[in-house]
């Protein structure tokens, strides 16, 4: 297991993409909304397992909520679907990778990126002289 201030990279297979979404800063604006666009697209693949929709739901909210917290508001959201996994996608306006800090003493925050590092098979951050792009993506059996 990585670090947990480690970003996973991109494996060399690019997984194929059935379906993509994506919601600028107007449609998409808070982890709610989010939520409920992955999940219209979860509904639309037919079942999967529980535990695969929460985990996904999860990672959904904590990226969400840290592009708004860190990176200045969410300026693109997107879902692609793979064969055996779908990637969430967050870009926002901040050029700072995410990072995790060890603590010693208990404060509130701070779980979201450790949570997202955890829950998925992959995570990337683009970043750009305007921003970065956190790709997640969380496995599914389809």
């Amino acid at each position: 297991m990585n670090s947990p201030s480690e970003t996973r990279t991109r494996t060399s297979v690019a997984a194929p993409r059935t379906a993509a979404m994506r919601a600028g800063p107007s449609q998409l604006v808070t982890p709610a909304q989010a939520r409920q666009l992955v999940r219209h697209t979860l509904t639309a693949l037919g079942p999967l397992r529980a535990s695969q929709v929460e985990d996904l739901l999860l990672v959904t909210s904590e990226l969400v909520t840290n592009a708004h917290r860190h990176g200045g508001g969410v300026t693109s959201f997107g879902i692609a679907v793979g064969r055996d996994r779908v990637t969430v996608s967050v870009a926002d306006s901040s050029g700072e990778p995410p990072r995790h800090e060890l603590r010693d003493e208990l404060r509130p925050g701070g779980f979201g990126w450790p949570i997202v590092l955890r829950l998925c098979r992959e995570v990337t951050v683009d970043t750009r002289p305007d921003g970065k792009t956190v790709h997640a993506a969380v496995t599914v059996d389809r």
